[in-house]
C-alpha cells in the first residue's frame, strides 16, 4: 500500500504551468538583469515557492539558462527566420524590424536581455556575462555567413566586407536596445533603422 502511495505522488503532476512560469521568469529576467533578478522577484513573478522552482528548473543560473533558450525560441527567433530571406538587403530589413518590435512590444520590459542582461552583471556574475557575450557573438557569425553567401551571389557588391557589415547592422540593433531601455518609441527607433539601411550597400 505504501508503495501505491509514492508511486501515486511520484506521478502526480506539477500544480502549476512549468512554461507560464519560464516566461514570467523571462519577464523578471528582461526588466531587472540576471543579478537585479532576486529569487524573492521570480518566485513571486512565477506564483510558486522556492523549493518548486529548484525542482522544476534547477538554481537560478539554471533558470536563466532556460529563460534565455526560450527568449532565443520565442521573443528573438526573428534574429533565425531573417536569415531566411531572398537577398541581404531584406535580411538587413527584417533584423531591424524585428528588432524594433522586439523593444517595444507592449507588456514587456523595454530592450534586449542579452544586452541589457550583460551590461547590468558584476563580477560575481562573470560566467554570465561572457555566456550573454557569446550569444550575441554567435548571433553576429551566423549574420556574416549570410552575407558571405550573398557576396558569393552577386546579391552585394564585391568590395563589401560581410565581417563589417554585420558587425554595423548588429552594432545598430543593440544600440537601438539601449535606446529603447532609456526610454525611446517605436516611432524613433523606426527612424534608427530605416536611417541605417541608407548606409546599406547599393
Amino acid at each position: 500500500m505504501k508503495s501505491r502511495n509514492n508511486a501515486s505522488h511520484k506521478g502526480r503532476p506539477r500544480e502549476f504551468d512549468a512554461h507560464d512560469a519560464l516566461d514570467r521568469a523571462l519577464h523578471v529576467f528582461r526588466e531587472k538583469g540576471y543579478e537585479g533578478a532576486s529569487l524573492n522577484d521570480l518566485t513571486a513573478a512565477m506564483g510558486i515557492n522556492r523549493p518548486s522552482l529548484y525542482a522544476a528548473f534547477g538554481d537560478k543560473r539554471a533558470l536563466f539558462e532556460k529563460a534565455l533558450q526560450r527568449y532565443a525560441e520565442g521573443p528573438a527567433a526573428f534574429m533565425r527566420k531573417a536569415l531566411e530571406e531572398n537577398t541581404a538587403r531584406e535580411v538587413a530589413e527584417r533584423l531591424l524590424r524585428g528588432s524594433v518590435e522586439l523593444l517595444t512590444s507592449p507588456g514587456n520590459p523595454p530592450g534586449c536581455l542579452t544586452v541589457q542582461g550583460a551590461l547590468v552583471c558584476g563580477a560575481e556574475a562573470k560566467d554570465v556575462r561572457e555566456e550573454l557575450n557569446s550569444h550575441r557573438a554567435c548571433a553576429e557569425e551566423s549574420i556574416v555567413r549570410r552575407l558571405k553567401r550573398a557576396k558569393a551571389e552577386g546579391d552585394l557588391p564585391a568590395e563589401t566586407n560581410p565581417t563589417d557589415l554585420a558587425r554595423f547592422l548588429t552594432s545598430v540593433m543593440y544600440g537601438m536596445s539601449v535606446q529603447a531601455a532609456g526610454g525611446a518609441s517605436r516611432v524613433e527607433l523606426k527612424r534608427i533603422a530605416k536611417t541605417a539601411m541608407q548606409a546599406w550597400p547599393k
